[in-house]
């Protein structure tokens, strides 16, 4: 088995710390394995610039997935090492959606017998990627809200055993009550999907499914399909953001009526000014973004099929 670079967070806590020694016990008798802990993205740039031709497994959450693919992305590197992901961050959505396993020992099986597979990436028109999925509207008017209420939160507890896990159903609850409604131009491939005439309560671009610990948010995504999904709630009203948000957490917010659920390669949003969450980094305001799915931008080891 080709040898192997853990990148993990030198901010992790205890509880983190331990559960890596967990997937590193099982790693350890069957490679040679070196882990490096970074802070901020000169460290992180330096220790990939010594990766060689070494698997980089990340371990960690969504952020840190979204970290490194990012650098590897802007170093022209991105294609060059197999990917890895030990999953101990607090939703996991990208590991849920590829059907890792959230165990890490048993994610750590995955790397001794699991199957490079080429995975798409979603870049936007200034190069920044998405590597789950990106949203815009009252899912990122909740994730904002979620942020703050994950950090007063997270120092309730011990490690990863703390509170911190409910600032996205908080944030979520509370934009629900006072959802964020906008004017936005919606286009897929070139084709108008809604226009400034049509008020919009949330926008999403998937390359993954799942957002906040398991909402599928854009149910039928997958990383490795050649496509993005595009969701447009058009739910403004009182009753039917109601439906919608039922729907929504069943995962059935697609058959809704207000819903457009699309499958293309490329998406523009212009029009009033929203704010983006794109894999859980908040970004904005802005008037004007596009995303473009880049096929089989790198290999990452999954569950053999």
């Amino acid at each position: 088995m080709d040898p192997l670079l853990v990148i993990t967070n030198s901010s992790a806590g205890t509880s983190d710390e331990e559960n890596l020694e967990r997937a590193l016990a099982v790693l350890r008798p069957h490679t040679s394995v070196e882990v490096e802990a970074t802070s901020e993205p000169g460290e992180l740039d330096g220790v990939l610039h010594r990766a060689g031709s070494r698997t980089i497994v990340v371990a960690g959450g969504d952020g840190s997935m979204h970290a490194v693919i990012s650098a590897l992305h802007k170093r022209n590197d991105l294609g060059k090492n197999v990917i890895g992901l030990l999953p101990l961050g607090t939703g996991n959505d990208f590991a849920r959606g590829l059907g890792l396993p959230l165990d890490v020992e048993d994610a750590a099986q995955v790397l001794l017998e699991g199957t490079p597979r080429a995975m798409d990436l979603i870049v936007d028109e200034v190069g920044e990627v998405v590597v789950n999925n990106v949203h815009v509207g009252a899912g990122a008017a909740a994730s904002r809200r979620a942020h703050r209420w994950k950090e007063r939160l997270g120092s309730v507890g011990v490690g990863s055993l703390n509170l911190g896990k409910l600032g996205y159903p908080i944030g979520a609850a509370i934009t629900a009550w006072n959802p964020p409604v906008i004017r936005l131009r919606v286009e897929l491939d070139g084709e108008v999907v809604t226009d400034l005439d049509t008020q919009v309560l949330q926008v999403a671009v998937g390359n993954g499914s799942s957002v906040g610990g398991g909402t599928d948010l854009v149910p039928d995504a997958e990383a490795d399909d050649g496509r993005l999904d595009l969701m447009v709630s058009r739910a403004t009203g009182p009753v039917s953001r109601l439906v919608y948000a039922s729907r929504l957490a069943l995962g059935s917010h697609p058959e809704h009526a207000d819903v457009d659920y699309l499958r293309g390669q490329s998406v523009t949003v212009t029009g009033e000014e929203f704010w983006i969450s794109a894999d859980g980094e908040i970004s904005g305001p802005e008037r004007h973004r596009s995303w473009r799915l880049q096929r089989a931008a790198y290999e990452m080891v999954l569950p053999a099929r």
